[in-house]
């Protein structure tokens, strides 16, 4: 995947170029969520006996070895959010996966995963570049059915913490995505379909 620019961000694949700059936005924002180190979508996840050191590693080990796709988006040189994106098999691991397998017809072709937007840059438009880029992505790459599963916030009194980790519903929904079901009290399967590029 090649780097995009916007006026005022521009992005690129995480990979072993670029994990200098994503270690340096995790290792700022106290290893995400106390350690997880964006490994909580992959299939191995992360459980009460995860460490951060041990998350690093995971994490490192699929940037190496071509497991991962993740959008960085970058500011004045540094990478300040992202958005991991995959199939199925690569992000696995979902919230409310009970509820999610109960009424679950087919898979979806990808998967966005994890959001991020570290914390001096929050409500500067960097998750809708990290998704706009993932989803420029998938279309480069033949596009497909994509699913989220964002938090609905309209109707709901404001909210801080770890959920933002899936991103909200309006912004998914101006980008073309539709409720598919709902999994939780505020989480939603949401849905779009991607146009695969010509030459892709």
């Amino acid at each position: 995947m090649p780097a995009h620019s916007s006026d005022q961000y521009l992005t690129r694949p995480l990979t072993p170029e670029t994990w200098p700059d994503f270690a340096a936005l995790v290792e700022a924002n106290n290893g995400i969520w106390g350690g997880c180190w964006c490994m909580g979508f992959h299939a191995a996840g992360v459980d009460q006996d995860s460490t951060a050191a041990g998350n690093r590693e995971a994490k490192l080990a699929h940037v190496t070895s071509g497991t991962v796709h993740q959008v960085l988006v970058y500011a004045d040189g540094q990478c300040v959010g992202w958005c991991q994106y995959g199939p199925p098999a690569e992000v696995a691991t979902i919230k409310n996966a009970k509820a999610y397998q109960k009424e679950l017809v087919d898979l979806p072709d990808w998967r966005i995963g994890c959001v991020f937007t570290g914390s001096r840059h929050r409500g500067q438009g960097v998750l809708r570049a990290a998704l706009t880029g993932a989803l420029d992505a998938i279309a480069e790459a033949g596009g497909g059915v994509v699913e989220a599963y964002p938090e609905q916030v309209e109707g709901r009194e404001p909210q801080r913490g770890a959920y933002l980790h899936t991103g909200p519903e309006n912004l998914f929904a101006e980008l073309g995505f539709v409720r598919d079901r709902r999994i939780a009290k505020w989480r939603w399967v949401m849905r779009a379909t991607v146009a695969g590029r010509s030459g892709s």
